[in-house]
């Protein structure tokens, strides 16, 4: 059946020669209607073609208590057109009026959400659209031969406890997103028949990324996509399932891979031994797109029952929570940086504060007595900052400031630790450093502060004074030894470096 579109018409019948079958069609356009009565040819000795529900209800109801050429055997409702939002209780009293009767869905590949919640009324067999006639005829048969057959068996009943306690889980040992996928995955592939499973993640920023997958080596869907980011632009993303499933918020499935009208995708997907794919949408919190979808790759085609629908839908359900609790986690995470940052750093310097300072000096303390290695300090402030704020102004006072740190910064080695320790003092924390190997350091910062360039004001100088750790010296003692050297090195004409005394 094509899904070209067509007028609405009347609800009519159409006959055809067979073995004495009787079926009701249902689809709002005349030509999808014309269509099946084409494509059904053989199947039905009578085929009543409805335009809307309320014709193909009073079509089922006159079948009731009729002998057995008169009743209906097959409804076969045709989704294409018909709205989830608005027709899913009109259509669900319809199947639910057949109160186990075979009921045939034909169902496009991007709205098998219908199936499911269809199958929640009532029994009922589905395939795929669009169809050719021989597989409409295989559907037609299997939707007949299920009319009365029981449910799931035991095993694939227990097949699908074991994927909801594996997915269940994965979402508990999951620490972030990308092992929440790559645990969900394995889940996933380990259920019978899944050759390939993989998982779809919506991140905060809009970008559909493929975060996980699991199966046999060389199928990968960053190959089969052409990339693992920016795939709600991806040129396939109309047509594989997983995609489809995350850009709509939907079911997808594709029953045999050629429905989706890409040869290329269906030849290379059934080269790795794929028969039937499918994505199921992970739900959003609210409004919204989807947080993503699960991709399933079967190594079989076979029909999902409400079971396996009921399964599936519930392990989204589960994604969801895992990427909603490893979003929290992150969000979390990123919030104590933050704080821990502001609380830590300098606003104006974006260096130590001196509180942190503090933290840090008694930090490398203990690591210098523990370790037996020399502990440098050297503090410096800015030479007569007070008139550089009086002359030209607090605003410039804080560029001058920037410069300072900047230009020390440029000269210390990483494990050197630059503090902000009052309104224009300074101190340098340099582990494994002697007291000579500090003054050299000094003399460079001393150097490289006269000749930075400060936009708004002249050239700055810095006095300096550096101490050695004593064997037995407290932090304070250290501080109180360093300063001493400082005040020496502005008494001595200020822009030097004086060294503290034991």
């Amino acid at each position: 059946m094509s899904q070209q579109a067509g007028q609405v018409g009347e609800a009519g019948a159409g006959t055809v020669a067979d073995g004495g079958r009787c079926a009701v069609y249902l689809n709002p356009m005349a030509q999808r209607r014309a269509e099946f009565e084409a494509a059904g040819a053989g199947l039905f000795a009578r085929l009543a073609l409805a335009d809307g529900v309320e014709a193909a209800r009073a079509l089922v109801v006159a079948s009731e208590g009729q002998d057995a050429a008169s009743r209906v055997d097959l409804l076969v409702i045709d989704l294409e057109r018909f709205e989830q939002s608005i027709d899913l209780a009109a259509l669900g009293e319809l199947v639910a009026l057949r109160r186990g009767a075979p009921v045939l869905l034909l169902c496009p590949c991007a709205g098998a959400a219908w199936v499911p919640a269809l199958m929640a009324f009532g029994p009922a067999s589905y395939a795929i659209t669009p169809i050719e006639a021989p597989a409409l005829h295989q559907a037609v048969a299997g939707a007949l031969a299920a009319a009365g057959a029981d449910g799931a068996d035991a095993a694939a009943l227990r097949d699908l406890l074991a994927l909801r306690t594996r997915a269940g889980q994965a979402v508990r040992a999951a620490v972030d997103s990308q092992d929440l996928g790559e645990r969900l995955c394995r889940a996933l592939a380990d259920w019978p028949g899944v050759l390939h499973a993989a998982l779809f993640h919506l991140k905060p920023d809009g970008d559909l990324q493929l975060d996980a997958q699991h199966g046999p080596e060389g199928l990968s869907l960053a190959t089969l996509l052409g990339r693992s980011h920016g795939l709600l632009q991806a040129p396939l993303r109309h047509a594989f399932p997983g995609l489809l499933a995350a850009a709509t918020g939907e079911l997808a499935l594709l029953d045999t891979l050629g429905q989706a009208g890409e040869p290329g995708m269906a030849d290379t997907l059934r080269a790795h031994g794929v028969a039937m794919a499918a994505g199921i949408a992970i739900p959003a919190d609210g409004p919204g797109m989807a947080r993503g979808a699960l991709s399933l790759l079967f190594e079989r085609a076979r029909p999902l029952s409400q079971e396996d629908f009921a399964t599936l839908l519930d392990v989204a359900e589960l994604a969801a929570q895992g990427l909603h609790g490893a979003e929290l986690a992150l969000e979390n995470e990123q919030l104590l940086a933050r704080l821990t940052y502001i609380s830590t750093t300098d606003a104006l310097t974006g260096i130590a504060n001196r509180r942190h300072g503090e933290e840090l000096l008694e930090k490398e303390i203990r690591r210098a007595r523990r370790y037996r290695v020399p502990l440098a300090l050297v503090a410096f402030d800015i030479d007569r900052f007070k008139a550089i704020n009086d002359n030209f102004g607090y605003p410039v006072g804080d560029v001058v400031l920037r410069s300072v740190a900047d230009a020390a910064r440029a000269v210390l080695r990483s494990s050197d630790l630059l503090v902000r320790s009052g309104g224009e003092e300074f101190q340098i924390i340099a582990p494994h450093t002697s007291a000579i190997d500090a003054l050299k350091m000094a003399e460079k910062i001393r150097l490289a502060i006269e000749q930075a360039e400060v936009p708004g004001a002249d050239h700055v100088t810095v006095s300096l004074g550096v101490a050695q750790l004593g064997e037995q010296e407290s932090g304070d003692s250290l501080v109180q030894r360093v300063n001493a050297a400082l005040a020496r090195a502005k008494r001595a004409g200020r822009n030097c470096v004086e060294l503290a005394m034991q």
